[in-house]
């Protein structure tokens, strides 16, 4: 038996300097030491032997037992740290090494971001400077000041977001006309663009956060005449020179009088078509000359200083421009969409 017990304990030494993983190491284990193992079958013929034989070779196979045991634990270990060593080294950076050139992947701007430009830009170039107010308002600039006194039918017009019954997320770009009356001496023209919010469903032509730019002008004896001559110059700088526009009556209570703005339809030239709901016009935005209230209500003789401003949807516009069928999609993110506007 103790011839056995050697020749078993000399063969699982030679088999463990030849194990090169943990899988091998487990598998000569359990061929030795497991419930099968071959230690495992000369401990049970150990009632066939006489007492001192049994105590004799219980001793001889635990001391066996024990020693590989001990190297198994052992080589486990070098095993374990000879692959974090050959981990390391397949994921070390050779910082020496040349560098390779790869293809980057370009974004876009997003048709709202390129719309805005377009429009800020036709402005300036016009002689008009930027402008921006809070986008967390008080009720006082977002109506009160614009000729919308507390109960006023017109704010009906607008599903508000209040934080308060004095302060709200801003309906409009509007409030900002009331700072800037407050702010700067005229005469002045402003281009003022920001986000504006209402209680609205999101759906493909609606959305409670949008997108908003206004343009003021501020001096004596401006007229709608100056006023349509500036939104025609605008309208052309963004859609293109071939495009039109038109002005048809309209209420809003900071204006008098008032006005929407339609262009000639840029996907059917006018003729009729889908778009347009065969009109051959698409309206874009509303405008006016400034109220007298707005103004006095700023402090202003309305006798001596006049006004007139327009405020149009960038999204609108971008959808117009682009042909983008869901709103939905500007404010979305997604890289396939915008790809297509590089």
């Amino acid at each position: 038996m103790n011839q056995e017990l050697l020749m078993i304990q000399e063969e699982a030494l030679r088999e463990l300097e030849t194990v090169s993983n943990e899988d091998e190491l487990n598998k000569l284990s359990a061929a030795v030491l497991g419930r099968g193992g071959k230690l495992t079958a000369i401990l049970r013929t150990m009632g066939k032997l006489s007492p001192d034989e049994r105590a004799a070779l219980g001793q001889a196979a635990n001391a066996v037992k024990q020693e590989l045991s001990d190297r198994i634990e052992q080589r486990r270990a070098e095993l374990i740290e000879s692959a974090d060593r050959q981990r390391i080294e397949r994921e070390a950076i050779d910082v020496t090494a040349p560098g390779v050139r790869r293809a980057v992947p370009m974004g876009a701007l997003n048709p709202l971001t390129q719309v805005y430009r377009e429009i800020r830009d036709a402005l300036i170039g016009l002689g008009f400077t930027t402008f921006s107010g809070p986008e967390v308002e008080y009720d006082e600039y977002n109506f009160t000041l614009l000729n919308l006194p507390p109960n006023h039918p017109a704010r009906d017009m607008q599903d508000t977001f209040y934080v308060n019954d004095k302060v709200l997320l801003r309906t409009h770009t509007s409030p900002c006309e009331a700072r800037a009356l407050q702010t700067i001496k005229p005469p002045f023209r402003l281009v003022i663009p920001g986000r504006c919010f209402r209680v609205d469903e999101p759906d493909a032509s609606h959305s409670p956060i949008f997108m908003q730019i206004e343009g003021l002008v501020v001096d004596r004896n401006v007229t709608l005449a100056d006023l349509k001559g500036t939104i025609d110059s605008f309208v052309k700088a963004v859609f293109g020179e071939n495009v039109q526009s038109r002005l048809r009556p309209s209420y809003f209570p900071f204006t008098e009088p008032s006005a929407e703005v339609d262009i000639s339809c840029a996907i059917c030239g006018g003729k009729g078509c889908s778009s347009c709901k065969g009109t051959g016009w698409m309206e874009i935005m509303g405008c006016g000359v400034t109220n007298p209230h707005e103004i006095e209500n700023c402090g202003y003789d309305p006798r001596e200083w006049k006004a007139f401003a327009w405020g149009v949807g960038v999204d609108r516009v971008a959808c117009l421009k682009y042909g983008i069928s869901d709103i939905r999609l500007i404010y979305e993110g997604d890289g396939r969409f915008l790809s297509q506007f590089k």
